[in-house]
């Protein structure tokens, strides 16, 4: 998969907002070239929330061991919950993760900084994790959509009650 495959892919799922920041929009250089994806069916960033999901094309400072510095090479992050964490992993999110090599292309693994909050990493993803990489994504983008809903009714709830 490419990173435009991905994107497009997502772009395919309801409510999704990719926000590719950029020279021209204020964000912070270090984010150039990355994407993020949330769900947004109204098409604006909703406040106090963290994506769904991530591309990132560069080491960060602290998270490094991706090694996403190589040619050609970039890291798909996906909040894919708890479930699909342990299903992939082996363990729960907050368990010792094992010892593998966290710049490996094209292997589910937890994320090397933010696997213990439950996300799921898949650097170049390619032939042997394409599909699990879509229903990851499929079900990050639901979760996100839940929880979205969750809020609204809340906020719904607690308005109503005003008067």
């Amino acid at each position: 998969m490419t990173i435009d495959e991905i994107i497009s892919f997502v772009a395919g799922l309801d409510g999704d907002l990719a926000v590719r920041p950029g020279p021209d929009d204020g964000s912070p250089e270090i984010s150039w070239g990355d994407t993020y994806f949330f769900y947004a069916p109204d098409g604006v960033v909703p406040p106090a929330t963290q994506p769904f999901a991530t591309i990132v094309t560069k080491d960060y400072p602290g998270d490094e061991s991706s090694r996403l510095d190589r040619p050609d090479t970039f890291r798909v992050n996906i909040a894919a919950g708890k479930e699909s964490f342990r299903h992939w992993t082996g363990h729960a999110p907050r368990e010792p993760a094992s010892n593998d090599d966290p710049g490996a292309a094209d292997t589910v693994r937890a994320h090397p900084v933010y696997g213990s909050l439950g996300w799921l990493a898949v650097v170049n993803p390619g032939r042997r994790t394409d599909t699990a990489a879509r229903e990851l994504l499929r079900t990050a983008h639901r979760l996100a959509r839940a929880r979205s809903e969750r809020r609204k009714g809340a906020t719904t709830t607690s308005s109503e009650g005003e008067g």
